[in-house]
């Protein structure tokens, strides 16, 4: 019971749901028009059975006026003959009467309907028991004559119902032929989706490349572009995934060496001050591969990330106040010289912007001389505003300074320890807020390093 529940859940198929609603539109529609072709062709046929009892009746009339009735009784006769045989099918039998000025019956069918009203002129319908008639009576002024021709109203109704329904049988038929022209034409019209469908149900991990959109409808095209926009994010993100584990693979191997030839050096070391200096560096190697790979784990969160979800107005003078007071006395926040100047506003994300700022303060408070100051601004100008951040350090030879913002690159003359990740964290973050993360030598020592936005996008 719950598989056969389950199967009824099933979601249609696009092309079922097509063929259902189509078919049930074109035959509500078509319905629609063969009740109406119907009761317009019964309409049509009625009235040309009246026209027939009109014509029937100056007949009667012109025949009457030009001769006399008694001496061509067999003539009118001849309108109420049991023989059929000959006639056209839709010609029916008549009764008839013709009457005189004074009212008086001259001659009369066979089954004549019951008497009108003396002076009644037009079209009515009778009923003598379960017989209904159509009558029409009308006169003629110059012979003084009047006639009333009749017809069984069953017998109208049966020809009326024929002529209607040969009119809307057409209709009908068709309708079945029309199911299935839009059953094939269905299945012609989604064959690109099937298709579709099939090449990317073979896809692989391996095989990330676009999508085709050629011969595409137009429809389809948002679809397999935002499949397309999946498929780079996938693929940036598994290509992040390998490039995280391959890093970290290579950059941990040397720390852990380190750390675990100290802890071999503080076993076998039978003095304390040799014990006790291997396993000081056995710390400061965990903290040096605790630091790395929090760096890593930060490149691996900020590589799929293709915008800021939840851009907020930050005011960049706040976030400096904040994140220079969150440094600790240990890391020399005494030699940053900061002063809140008026609001700067950006777009952005306050944690990542904190982490871009610490990066490049604890990168200038390890570089500079012992003691010198690290200064810390903000800038406008009509071009870009930006927070800056410069030193009085040695600085870095020019043809270095386009490679520092890739990973794990320190340069030839580093003197600190460090991971080579931090201005690379800076990059992304500042790519994340359309910032530009700009780096240059100052005169005469020292290096400066900005976060700095278009004017525009203030």
């Amino acid at each position: 019971m719950k598989t056969r529940i389950k199967r009824a859940l099933r979601p249609v198929s696009l092309r079922a749901r097509l063929l259902i609603m189509l078919l049930a539109a074109t035959s509500v529609v078509w319905s629609i028009a063969a009740w109406w072709s119907y009761h317009d062709a019964r309409h049509e046929a009625e009235e040309l059975l009246d026209a027939q009892l009109a014509q029937s009746a100056r007949l009667l009339l012109a025949q009457a006026r030009n001769k006399p009735i008694e001496e061509s009784d067999d003539e009118f006769r001849a309108l109420d003959s049991p023989d059929k045989s000959g006639l056209h099918p839709y010609e029916q039998k008549l009764q008839f009467r013709i009457f005189n000025a004074d009212g008086d019956i001259l001659l009369s069918s066979s089954s004549p309907p019951p008497l009108l009203t003396p002076g009644a002129s037009g079209y009515f319908e009778l009923a003598e028991g379960k017989t209904g008639w159509r009558v029409l009576v009308t006169g003629d002024t110059e012979s003084r004559l009047q006639v009333e021709v009749a017809q069984s109203l069953s017998i109208r109704d049966e020809l009326a119902r024929y002529i209607a329904l040969r009119m809307a049988m057409p209709l009908l038929v068709a309708l079945p032929l029309l199911g299935v022209l839009i059953y094939l034409l269905v299945g012609r019209a989604l064959r690109p989706l099937v298709g579709l469908a099939d090449t990317v149900s073979i896809r692989t991990v391996s095989n990330l490349s676009p999508l085709q959109t050629d011969n595409l409808p137009h429809e389809v095209l948002p679809l397999v572009q935002s499949l397309n926009t999946l498929l780079g994010r996938l693929g940036r993100a598994i290509d992040s995934e390998r490039r995280f584990t391959a890093d970290a693979a290579h950059e941990l191997r040397t720390p852990l060496a380190a750390i675990q030839m100290q802890a071999q050096v503080a076993l076998a070391s039978a003095a304390d001050d040799s014990r006790r200096h291997a396993l000081g560096q056995v710390v400061a190697g965990t903290q040096r591969a605790t630091r790395l790979m929090e760096q890593l784990l930060r490149l691996a969160r900020l590589d799929p990330l293709v915008g800021l979800t939840d851009a907020q107005p930050i005011d960049l003078n706040t976030l400096a106040s904040q994140v220079v007071g969150d440094l600790p006395a240990s890391a020399g926040s005494g030699r940053v010289d900061w002063q809140p100047g008026d609001p700067a506003l950006v777009q952005g994300d306050a944690g990542l912007l904190a982490v871009a700022l610490r990066n490049l303060l604890d990168n200038a408070l390890r570089y500079a001389p012992e003691g010198s100051p690290v200064h810390l601004a903000i800038r406008r100008d009509a071009n870009a505003l930006c927070l800056e951040v410069s030193d009085n350090g040695p600085g870095v030879p020019e043809a270095e300074l386009a490679n520092l913002t890739e990973r794990f690159y320190r340069g030839r003359k580093v003197t600190q320890d460090g991971s080579g990740l931090g201005l690379a964290i800076v990059r992304r973050i500042a790519e994340l807020h359309g910032a530009t993360l700009k780096l240059e030598n100052q005169p005469p020592s020292g290096l400066r390093a900005a976060l700095c936005w278009p004017a525009t996008g203030r």
